[in-house]
């Protein structure tokens, strides 16, 4: 339907205010109409009584909204609508030592032996994952409204690596190219039999809320369709921290209460457009990472008078209600489908036996995965020691609240990339506990990746790049992990590791592709951490499937393009992929242990 391309938008000093109604726009004529002026708003922090008398109003299409928030958008070459090109048998070749060709020869390997102990259960999933603003490109392509990110990315000097954009990435979300093709041929070939991708919000709402961009839905109809024409299974994911920009400016995104109706609409079109063909789903990636991006960057979008410390628990009992609305209407709409939120962390190990390191580390459970855990599968509220916290300033739930979240994740999904110690702040936890300046709280705790000097003070495991210094190959940590959360939170459903990866050191650095493919480190890491998966297993540990990050070399959010996660080298001018050798280290262990 043919509809005006104007909207009218009151351009508050404090920031933006945009809301719509629910027709269906397509492309360049998507549009908005105008909401209320907030009751209140400042000038330079002083309240102003009249907000109305401070504000006007502009007309702005989507194509503006481009223009006055990020600006000039780079756009991919590769654009030529083709098959995808067979995958040569050359590329399937296993590198040493998982094979050898016939010549030449003379190299000498010890032979390990099969572990008739292990196994993984014949209904174990496992493939590999992506991000939509991490691959898609594509920015402004077919309606796409911007995110945070645009602005992040384009705004905020050199709060990306070398101010790197998603701009194009790996060209994915293009479907009239290649890699949109390819990506899914590829690991197909390999024998890969999921994907997990998410979807961007802004592309299928490009206001957040009210117009629903059909060309949007029609791409990822393709991506889902191009997945099922290779037997692959798709898994979706509904935010993978792409937030609309205009929800951000309307009512600070995930800090207001309103997001939770806005989210909700937005997966009852998506479950509704594809819950035929998806059956595995995520609502939100990852909550302890993109509340802890609040507060963002100041001067870029709306303000707002929550204090800075208090903002990533805004953010988190936002997304709990979220997700479990949107948990309980997935599943009244696809009653056999799987439906969970991710969390992430890693196994978290007290630096010595004392009694206060103990206490560190139940703290550090209690604020990260136990954050979002602890209410979903335990008990609908928040753990004591984060609630003593959380009652000073947010609202509790109430009971009807705890019900509605209580119960609402089919799988314990868990990204799970390394693990550290833990300990106590130095002068004590009740110390730190008693200053609220205290650069530690209000969790209170202290983390290394090194053993105590008692212990040697070796490094947990080898350091991934130094773009990513959080990240060190801890696999002999993986069966306790896993085990911890069974034991913990008793998943009825068993537990998912939806992400692990490792980010090869000084990558980016390399210049020659026979360099970059051969990726010791991380080809180690998915080999050891595939045999941590099976002891656990071997164990009685209920692990229901896995997800390696990632596809592809893609953006890495704020490290950009300098630190590579992918088990396929993506060269970004052509757009041709390779694949490195950890992709055939992580294939090999279904091919050995994977019940027929």
């Amino acid at each position: 339907m043919a509809v005006s391309s104007l909207v009218r938008v009151a351009l508050l000093l404090a920031g933006v205010v945009l809301a719509q109604n629910g027709t269906r726009f397509s492309n360049s004529s998507l549009a908005a109409s105008t909401s209320a002026i907030p009751a209140s708003t400042t000038i330079g922090g002083t309240p102003v009584a009249n907000p109305s008398a401070f504000a006007t109003n502009f007309h702005l299409n989507v194509e503006q909204l481009w223009d006055l928030f990020v600006g000039p958008i780079s756009t991919a070459s590769v654009n030529t609508t083709v098959a995808p090109t067979p995958v040569p048998s050359s590329e399937l070749i296993p590198p040493p030592p998982l094979y050898y060709s016939p010549f030449p020869s003379g190299q000498q390997q010890p032979m390990y032996p099969k572990n008739a102990s292990w196994s993984f259960p014949s209904n174990f999933w496992w493939g590999v994952a992506s991000a939509a603003y991490q691959v898609e490109g594509a920015a402004k392509d077919e309606g796409r409204g911007p995110s945070i990110w645009d602005v992040l990315t384009h705004r905020v000097t050199n709060f990306i690596a070398h101010n790197d954009t998603g701009d194009i990435a790996d060209n994915h979300g293009d479907n009239a190219s290649v890699p949109f093709l390819s990506n899914i041929a590829r690991i197909a070939a390999l024998g890969v039999p999921y994907y997990s991708f998410s979807i961007s919000w802004s592309r299928v709402f490009p206001f957040g809320s009210g117009p629903v961009n059909e060309e949007a839905l029609a791409h990822y109809d393709d991506m889902i369709n191009t997945c099922l024409q290779y037997n692959v299974t798709p898994m979706v994911t509904l935010y993978h921290w792409d937030l609309p920009l205009v929800l951000q400016n309307t009512y600070g995104g995930w800090l207001s209460q309103s997001i939770v109706n806005d989210f909700v609409e937005y997966a009852r079109v998506v479950f509704g457009r594809y819950g035929d063909r998806v059956q595995h789903w995520f609502t939100i990636n990852e909550p302890i990472v993109f509340c802890g991006f609040y507060p963002l960057p100041s001067q870029y979008f709306t303000q707002t008078s929550i204090p800075a410390k208090q903002q990533p628990f805004f953010c988190g009992q936002n997304v709990l209600l979220a997700h479990a609305e949107a948990y309980r209407l997935g599943k009244s709409m696809m009653p056999n489908s799987m439906i969970s939120f991710k969390t992430n962390g890693g196994h978290k190990i007290p630096l010595t036996n004392s009694s206060a390191d103990a206490q560190a580390v139940q703290r550090a459970w209690d604020f990260n995965e136990g954050w979002f855990a602890t209410p979903t599968f335990l008990t609908g509220d928040y753990a004591p020691s984060l609630k003593a916290y959380l009652s000073t300033f947010l609202t509790p739930f109430t009971a009807e609240q705890k019900r509605l979240i209580n119960g609402t994740a089919d799988v314990f999904a868990h990204d799970a990339y390394t693990s550290q110690f833990y300990y106590a702040p130095d002068g004590g936890i009740d110390a730190c506990l008693a200053n609220s300046s205290n650069p530690l709280y209000p969790a209170c705790v202290n983390t290394t990746y090194t053993y105590s000097t008692a212990d040697g003070g070796w490094n947990i495991g080898p350091a991934a790049d130094p773009g990513s210094p959080w990240l060190h190959k801890a696999t002999d940590w993986v069966p306790a992990f896993l085990r911890y959360i069974q034991d913990t939170w008793k998943p009825a459903g068993g537990i998912a590791v939806t992400e692990f990866g490792f980010a090869e050191p000084f990558e980016y650095s390399k210049t020659l592709l026979a360099d970059i493919r051969w990726d010791p480190i991380r080809s180690q890491y998915y080999h050891d951490y595939m045999q941590g998966i099976l002891i656990a297993l071997s164990e009685g540990v209920n692990v229901v499937g896995c997800l390696a990050w990632s596809i592809v070399d893609n953006l890495e959010w704020s490290s950009g393009y300098t630190v590579k996660f992918g088990m396929q080298y993506v060269n970004f001018t052509t757009q041709e992929r390779t694949y490195k050798a950890s992709f055939f280290y992580y294939v090999d262990a279904f091919n050995q242990y994977l019940q027929k």
